[in-house]
């Protein structure tokens, strides 16, 4: 059911809050798959950007936020892959070609 592995990659220190019921779960599953819970919270992490990058609604939001230069083209690559990205940029030139067309047309 679940797939606890740690990336070779490079690994960043992460620290934030938790609702102490959430936090018991996890340990919990750590627990049942002889793992940790920093395995539990990274492969519930990893699995929630993967989905969230198949959802169109979301993947729209994202959209929106490159377009309006809130996040950078290399993050939007991260969440939605490099195929989908170069997509968007493409569109993101188009929309930016358009408006400088009619602002030249006042």
């Amino acid at each position: 059911m679940y797939n606890v592995h740690t990336m070779s990659s490079e690994k960043k220190r992460v620290q934030f809050r938790a609702p102490h019921q959430l936090v018991d779960r996890a340990d919990a599953l750590a627990t049942v798959f002889g793992s940790d819970r920093t395995d539990i919270l990274v492969t519930a992490l990893r699995e929630y950007l993967r989905e969230a990058a198949h959802d169109d609604e979301l993947k729209q939001e994202i959209a929106a936020a490159y377009y309006d230069d809130e996040i950078t083209f290399d993050q939007l690559t991260e969440l939605v892959g490099r195929e989908e990205a170069a997509n968007f940029r493409v569109l993101k030139q188009q929309l930016n070609d358009e408006y400088i067309d009619e602002i030249a047309d006042l």
